[in-house]
Parts: structure tokens; sequence; C-alpha cells
């Protein structure tokens, strides 16, 4: 037992001198370098996350349109001003339960004149209609940077039945 003893206690003084040699394992590949990202210019717009879409026959190339319906009643719209632009956030409440994918899709038509237009949609199923309003409340956020927001005194959220409005 104390030979065993012996032998591990100089065994674990040992490990401090191979601790930074080429013997130890964990010394192999050496430390870490910074090393600045090669970037393809060609390339830079390509996300290698996101899956390529491939051409096939039956699917066509052109983005789908959203199916969602609007809101039924627009409940509250803020302006929250950030770093570099604001978030616009609604709030509104459905005419039935459970609608999902809420969206605020700008209206191209009805925004003239420093006036940005967003309808207020979801995706929504045939279900209960019912008297709890939390169950048919929903809140979405959208980024509008500075540049976007340059010239815009008015921002108006539409639903089903009214609208709101925030001016500068």
């Amino acid at each position: 037992m104390r030979k065993l003893l012996i032998l591990a206690t100089v065994a674990l003084t040992g490990c401090s001198a191979i601790n930074e040699s080429r013997f130890n394992p964990l010394n192999w590949f050496g430390r870490s370098q910074p090393d600045p990202a090669a970037m393809d210019v060609a390339n830079a717009e390509i996300n290698p996350l996101i899956p390529r879409r491939r051409v096939s026959f039956f699917r066509n190339n052109q983005p789908e349109a959203f199916a969602g319906r609007p809101i039924a009643d627009i409940t509250e719209l803020l302006v929250e001003r950030r770093p570099g632009g604001a978030i616009i956030r609604a709030t509104g409440q459905a005419s039935r339960v459970g609608p999902f994918d809420v969206r605020l899709i700008a209206d191209e038509a009805a925004s003239v004149d420093g006036t940005l237009v967003f309808d207020l949609k979801a995706l929504q199923q045939a279900g209960p209609r019912s008297t709890n309003p939390r169950a048919r409340q929903v809140t979405v956020g959208r980024w509008i940077t500075d540049q976007d927001l340059r010239g815009i005194r008015t921002i108006t959220v539409r639903g089903a039945n009214n609208a709101r409005t925030v001016r500068r």
C-alpha cells in the first residue's frame, strides 16, 4: 500500500513536466489563435444555415402570399424608439380563439405622404367564439430602421373593425 502511495505521488508530480510536452494528448493541437474570417464577397448574401430551395417542376419559385385574415379589433399601438430605429408593437383582439402566425403586413398602396400603414393579420381556424378576451388577444412587433422612418410622421395599424394611429 505504501509503495502504491509513493508511486502515485511521483506520477502526479511528474504531470507538471508533461503538462507542456507533446506527450500530453491535450496539447496535440496547440492553443487557438485569433484568425480573421475570410468572407467570400460573391456569396455574402447566402446564409449557409438556410437550405436552398431546389428547382422543381411542381414548385413555383414565387413567394407565397400570406393567407391570414385581419384581426377584429386593434386595442393598443406603441412605437418604442431604439438605437437604429423603432419597434412597432400592436395588440389586437381576434374574433375567434386561437389565432397564430400573427404579422404586421405593410400596405404599400396606402402608405403615402409621410404615413406608414400596416394590416394586423393572423391565421385563424374556425373554432368557438369565446367571451374571454385573453384567449383571443394577440401581440406582434416589427422592427423599422431609422432610414425607413425618415420622413414618416404617422403610423397606422388597421384591423377588420378599427384602426389605431400614432403621430410624431
